[in-house]
This record gives structure tokens, sequence and C-alpha cells, in this order.
């Protein structure tokens, strides 16, 4: 009889530690993604306003 009252009696604490153990997982997965890649923007560089847009600026994807 010992195990069913140790069980009824610890219920609730062991609920709320494996609750307390999911949260700190997910908080821990959430700092390593943003550690990991910081918001990949790149920012592109516009073109030079004063310099006239040719063909050679739009189709060529190597040119910077």
């Amino acid at each position: 009889m010992g195990i069913h009252y140790d069980y009824k009696s610890t219920r609730g604490a062991k609920a709320m530690k494996k609750e307390a153990k999911k949260k700190a997982r997910i908080e821990q997965r959430r700092a390593r993604k943003s550690t990991a890649n910081p918001k990949e923007i790149e920012e592109e560089t516009m073109h030079d306003i004063n310099k006239p847009i040719t063909l050679e600026d739009l189709t060529n994807p190597d040119k910077n």
C-alpha cells in the first residue's frame, strides 16, 4: 500500500517538476536557435542612383 500512497501524495510535485523541465528545454532551444541563426537578413546594396542601370547590372548574378 505504500507505493500507492506515495504516488498520490507526490503526483502534484512530480507534475510541476516535469512542466518546469519541459519549459527549460523549450527556452534552451529558443536560445540556441536565436544565437545559431541570428536573423539571416542580408542587406542588399542599392544601385548607385547617379549611374544608369544597364542590362549587365540586371542579368549578371556574380556581379556585386
